[in-house]
């Protein structure tokens, strides 16, 4: 069996490495053309990393992301709501990472080439459509340097191209932009001295008034004593969410100015979040935005994984970990397939679509945000205990808040099997 994948991104170079390892013939294509590690921030949850490791990057990952120990909410004043343990922490046997997306998608992208050859991802091709037969499909790209229409075939075509991709409107036509919810986000990277304890995550505030997560990503920073600090300043800015959709550009600059206002005079545990903002060199600017759960991701040799499959907010920091279980799950029923694609791709839409889509919900439901937002409408000058502002089945209910969107049952990830296929060359 021969897959394309269009997209060079986590899901595609994931699905990749899974489908290599499941002894599936492979290439991946992307629109770009050169691949470098851009971006911010990433959390990988314990059952992504879990896969990551099967594949073989265990080490990678640890040289390069920052173990994360807890995730601590507080409201905007700084005061304490719940410590929320991670990774190893919380019982799984695998870590919780936090890293750049950038340099992720290169530790992925070294991975395929050193496996599949460098001539496994194709940059510069940007894919436009497909024509399928009984027997194959043909996918149709422009090569961008010189305009000429390249026809690639194979006998399964995957779409792990984004929350824009073309694999998805071709397969859904009439589905239309984004879906915005209102808030607004700035993202940025910053180097400090350090960062409370090195490998804490924070959630502060509220997006009525101004939200901030801030978590450290560098293991390389670390290791010089400083700390690489990813930033996230969500602000709900708008009562008519619908009319924001066609800003959703993850390319755009954003101002310092535009964000600053909201954060003036945070200093969370002592840390100046103002002057953190301040020390980045550039700032993005989007939209929080998803889609709506798709009714079916295949149609006959063609199917969508990653964000091209199950676009989400990021409020559960599992975006980039749902890609990856795409990844294994096609892998897996495509090995176990391998005299029937279409048959494979039927099978892995089964196991992870009504998986993924739950998800997208849970993230869109922001059951975390109802919480803090009831507690600044409690206490909107703060609080010194907050077992004044909750009493204790609100407070097991921030903790389950957070583990509806994020979490797997530790015990049932710890002792599954394994998604390694039965290889069938």
């Amino acid at each position: 069996m021969d897959v394309l994948i269009v997209g060079a991104g986590i899901a595609g170079l994931t699905t990749a490495l899974a489908l290599d390892k499941a002894g599936v013939g492979v290439r991946v294509v992307e629109a770009a053309p050169r691949l470098g590690p851009l971006g911010v921030g990433i959390n990988l949850q314990p059952h992504a990393v879990r896969e990551l490791t099967e594949l073989g990057l265990a080490e990678a990952l640890d040289a390069t992301g920052i173990r994360t120990r807890e995730m601590i909410t507080m409201d905007r004043f700084g005061n304490r709501i719940a410590v929320h343990p991670r990774g190893r922490h919380a019982g799984y046997t695998w870590p919780q990472y936090s890293i750049h997306r950038g340099e992720l998608q290169m530790l992925l992208l070294d991975a395929v080439r050193e496996r599949l050859g460098h001539d496994a991802v194709r940059t510069g091709l940007s894919f436009e459509t497909y024509e399928e037969d009984p027997e194959g499909v043909d996918a149709q790209l422009r090569d961008r340097a010189n305009g000429d229409v390249v026809t690639l075939r194979a006998d399964v075509l995957v779409g792990a191209d984004g929350i824009f991709s073309t694999v998805r409107r071709l397969l859904h036509p009439d589905e239309g932009a984004p879906l915005w919810n209102g808030v607004r986000m700035w993202r940025g990277v910053a180097e400090v001295d350090e960062f409370l304890t090195g490998d804490t995550m924070l959630v502060v505030g509220t997006h009525s008034t101004g939200r901030m997560v801030l978590y450290p990503i560098s293991k390389a920073a670390a290791e010089r004593g400083r700390a690489l600090v990813n930033w996230v300043a969500e602000v709900r800015v708008s009562s008519s969410p619908e009319t924001g959709s066609a800003m959703a550009n993850w390319t755009t600059e954003g101002r310092l100015e535009d964000v600053l206002p909201y954060y003036a005079g945070w200093r969370v545990d002592g840390f100046d979040v103002p002057g953190l903002l301040s020390r980045s060199e550039w700032i993005l600017d989007y939209p929080m935005v998803d889609r709506d759960p798709l009714p079916f991701w295949s149609r006959g040799r063609v199917t969508l994984a990653g964000d091209a499959a199950h676009p989400m907010y990021p409020v559960g920091s599992n975006g980039g970990s749902q890609a990856i279980l795409d990844a294994r799950i096609l892998a897996r029923e495509l090995a176990s397939f391998a005299t029937d694609p279409v048959a494979g791709l039927c099978s892995y839409e089964a196991v992870r679509r009504p998986e993924a889509n739950a998800v997208v919900l849970a993230c869109r439901d922001m059951p975390l945000d109802r919480m803090l937002e009831l507690i600044a409408e409690r206490a909107p000058e703060g609080f010194t205990r907050i077992e004044d502002v909750l009493d204790a089945e609100e407070l097991v209910s921030v903790r389950e808040a957070w583990q509806k969107t994020t979490d797997v049952d530790a015990e049932a990830l710890n002792r599954r099997e394994s998604w390694d296929p039965v290889v069938t060359r």
